[in-house]
């Protein structure tokens, strides 16, 4: 009976972690627009109006397993999409092409691409973070085969974010137990990285995500960070230093409208920092709409400015993808599968634009999108949604971030059953 149970545990939580959330990624220069929801990667090329034709000598589908991470590089050039189907794959967004395809041991939590684009790094959820050379990918030049030579680790503890600073002369690692690593990235990666310049500890459950603040008087940038606490912070990453603290989820009125705050109920799912830098959007789990917060350099302090609402739908955002060439946030909700029912995967575009600090921000109707109807078609699968599906995507996102990130505690007696079942063990050649 015992053993039932456990595997019928097993099961369960097994199932809760396949749940994923929608990514959504934007071209620096709003050339195209990126969405992942469960296994489909789907590109729409704004220039031409149309869905990308994606190549990849591998064959369809590109991903087996949800995708848990996408990204450009920051001059354009690059793309990576990876997930749970333990393969990083790198593309050129010239041709939209898969130059290279990357196997990890483990499945794939968070990816980052070096500012001169030579490297691509890619963490798993044990913890590790993997460094790939990537130099010389371009157009249609594949890469053939590139092993991964692991960089730093986090023994043990998921990596939900990965960043560089805006200068490359970090990367920064943010953990499911609280606390941000700055790491030197050294000029040969290849051979690990071992320099930590400092930790950022402050937050009291998971960091979600990471973004810089981009400030003349500071080359490498300020950073903000978003956690299950419900709360985005301010650091400087030389010393580790924390320099102010905002309470999104209260300052957004989320806590007083249940009259004490739910458990894990109000996580930072991301924040994604405009190119003056001067405003951040944050998105917050239950809140149907995102806050903006303004960083006052000059005072190292973080406050809200204005809280955007999404009128007329339930649409609470799991991704946020800034355009600093249009200055436009694009937001995307959805989810790879709902438990216990037959949807495919789910997902819904919506735009914010005029993200100033002087202007009053606008949520884009569907005909004032670029791209119009064919690009919901192409990201959404179709340019219609059931909007009472999206309500039930974001309780199952909720409830699968919490699976994913609230460290669980096993009897003694579960974990040797639990070990057995394991299906993230490296495969012996």
């Amino acid at each position: 009976m015992e053993e039932a149970e456990a595997e019928a545990e097993v099961e369960s939580n097994r199932d809760n972690v396949e749940v994923a959330p929608a990514l959504i990624a934007v071209h620096p220069e709003q050339i195209s627009v990126a969405v992942a929801v469960g296994p489909d990667l789907r590109v729409f090329d704004l220039l031409a109006g149309s869905a990308a034709s994606l190549v990849d000598e591998c064959g369809a589908p590109f991903h087996k397993d949800p995708i848990r991470a996408i990204r450009f590089g920051s001059r354009g050039k690059l793309f990576v999409s990876a997930g749970d189907d333990k393969t990083v794959k790198i593309w050129s967004t010239e041709s939209w092409r898969c130059v290279c395809t990357v196997s990890s041991e483990k499945r794939v939590s968070a990816v980052a691409i070096s500012e001169d684009g030579c490297h691509v790094c890619f963490a798993d959820k044990f913890g590790v973070v993997w460094v790939v050379d990537v130099a010389g990918s371009h157009g249609h030049v594949t890469l053939g085969d590139r092993k991964p030579t692991p960089l730093l680790s986090h023994y043990c503890s998921i990596i939900p974010s990965l960043e560089f600073s805006p200068d490359g002369r970090f990367i920064l690692s943010a953990d499911r137990d609280s606390k941000i690593r700055v790491t030197n990235f050294p000029k040969k990666p290849l051979n690990g990285a071992h320099e930590i310049q400092s930790f950022c500890l402050g937050h009291t459950e998971f960091v979600s995500c990471l973004a810089f603040v981009h400030a003349r008087e500071c080359p490498q940038g300020l950073l903000v960070s978003g956690s299950g606490d419900s709360t985005v912070r301010l650091w400087d990453i030389s010393s580790g230093a924390l320099l102010d603290t905002c309470e999104v989820a209260a300052k957004a009125g989320l806590l007083e409208s249940n009259g004490e705050a739910e458990e894990h109920g109000h996580a930072v799912t991301d924040l994604c920092t405009t190119i003056s830098g001067l405003l951040i959007a944050v998105a917050i789990q239950s809140l149907q709409g995102i806050v903006l917060l303004s960083c006052d350099v000059s005072a190292q302090t973080l406050s809200v400015s204005k809280v955007v609402s999404i009128a007329g739908e339930a649409f609470v955002p799991t991704c946020l993808g800034f355009s600093p060439a249009e200055g436009k946030l694009w937001m995307v909700t959805g989810v790879s599968s709902l438990p216990a029912c037959n949807y495919p995967p789910l997902a819904r575009v919506r735009v914010i634009s005029a993200i100033d600090a002087e202007q009053e921000p606008v949520v884009l109707g569907d005909d004032e999108i670029p791209g119009g109807e064919k690009l919901l078609e192409t990201l959404q699968g179709s340019a219609s949604v059931d909007e009472s599906a999206f309500l039930a995507a974001a309780e199952a996102v909720k409830t699968a971030m919490r699976n994913l990130l609230i460290k669980k505690q096993y009897p003694a007696d579960n974990r040797e059953s639990r070990k057995k079942t394991r299906n993230d063990r490296k495969l012996k050649m």
